[in-house]
C-alpha cells in the first residue's frame, strides 16, 4: 500500500511555469477570446493602462502592441520578474511586483479618473478586488475584468432576480456594468471548474444617485440581504424607524431583492438608529 502523502502546490506547468493554486493560476490560452476582450476593451495609444495578474503576459502581449506602453501589477514574484524577457521589444512594459489588493493605484494616476484597468482576477479575491478598486474609484475612468460567470451575473442582476443583491447594489451605485462576453474553461490552462465572462465598469461620470455613507449603506445590505426572503420591514428591524421610511414612500412589504439601488440610497440617507430620538 502506497503511503506517500500526495504532493501540493503546483498541479501543471504552462509554457515552463507551474500553474500555483494559492495564487488561483488559470493562465488565458485562446487567443480568439484574448483578441476579443482587447476588442471590447478598445485600447487607444496614449492611454494610462494598467493590467492587474498578467500571468505569463498572453493578454498584455495584445494590449502593449496596440498601446506602445503598459504597467502590470503581479504577485507572483517568478512571474514579474520573467514578464519583461518574454515581451522584451514590444513596447514599454513597468512591472509593479505586489498584490493587488494592497496596492495604491492612485499612485499611478496622472489625473481624475486617467486610469484604465484590466485583468483576468482571481476568482477567489475578486470581490475584495473589486471593493479596493472602488475606493480609489476618483483615478479610474474604466475597469475590464474576467471573473467567474457567477460573479458577474450577479454584478449585472436587476432588481427582482435571484441574483440581485448586495454586490449588485454596491457596484451600481458606483458604476455602469456592462456584461462584455463569456468565456469557456477550456480557454485557459488550467482550466477553471467554472464558467467566467468579461465584465466592463464605468465610474458614473456624473452622480446617478444622492451622495450617501457607504459604510451605512453596506450595513444595512448586509442586514436585509442576509434575510433576504423576509420583507423589508423584518429584516431591517433596528436599522432605523419603520414610520419614518414609510413616510418617506418606502414600501416595506417589499423583499430586499425587490428594491432598486435609488431606493437603497434613500434608506441610507435616512437616520439610522444612533441617530433616533426616544
Amino acid at each position: 500500500m502506497n503511503t506517500r502523502p500526495k504532493p501540493r502546490g503546483p498541479s501543471r506547468t504552462v509554457e515552463g511555469h507551474f500553474a500555483r493554486k494559492r495564487f488561483g493560476q488559470n493562465f488565458l490560452t485562446d487567443q480568439n477570446v484574448i483578441r476579443r476582450i482587447v476588442a471590447a476593451f478598445g485600447p487607444v495609444p496614449g492611454q494610462n493602462v494598467v493590467e492587474i495578474g498578467p500571468g505569463l503576459g498572453a493578454l498584455t502581449h495584445e494590449l502593449i502592441g496596440s498601446l506602445g506602453r503598459i504597467q502590470v501589477v503581479e504577485l507572483d514574484r517568478d512571474l514579474a520578474a520573467a514578464l519583461p524577457q518574454r515581451l522584451f521589444g514590444e513596447g514599454e512594459l513597468i512591472v509593479h511586483q505586489g498584490d493587488a489588493l494592497r496596492f495604491d493605484f492612485r499612485t499611478l494616476a496622472q489625473g481624475p479618473h486617467d486610469l484604465r484597468i484590466i485583468g483576468n482576477l482571481p476568482y477567489n479575491i475578486s470581490t475584495p478586488i473589486l471593493f479596493h478598486l472602488l475606493e480609489q474609484v476618483d483615478a479610474i475612468a474604466d475597469m475590464t475584468f474576467m471573473l467567474q460567470k457567477e460573479v458577474v451575473e450577479r454584478m449585472t442582476a436587476e432588481p427582482g432576480t435571484g441574483d440581485y443583491g448586495r454586490l449588485s447594489v454596491m457596484l451600481q451605485y458606483r458604476c455602469e456594468v456592462e456584461w462584455l462576453l463569456d468565456v469557456p474553461p477550456e480557454s485557459f490552462s488550467p482550466p477553471p471548474k467554472v464558467d467566467s465572462a468579461v465584465v466592463r465598469l464605468r465610474p458614473h461620470a456624473t452622480p446617478r444617485y444622492n451622495k450617501v455613507d457607504e459604510k451605512r449603506l453596506q450595513q444595512l445590505l448586509t442586514a436585509a440581504f442576509n434575510m433576504r426572503r423576509k420583507t423589508l420591514r423584518n429584516a431591517l428591524k433596528g436599522q432605523g424607524d419603520p414610520e419614518q421610511f414609510e413616510a418617506a414612500g418606502i414600501d416595506l412589504g417589499l423583499r430586499p431583492e425587490e428594491v432598486d439601488v435609488a431606493t437603497w440610497v434613500r434608506l441610507a440617507n435616512m437616520p439610522g438608529p444612533e441617530n433616533r430620538h426616544e
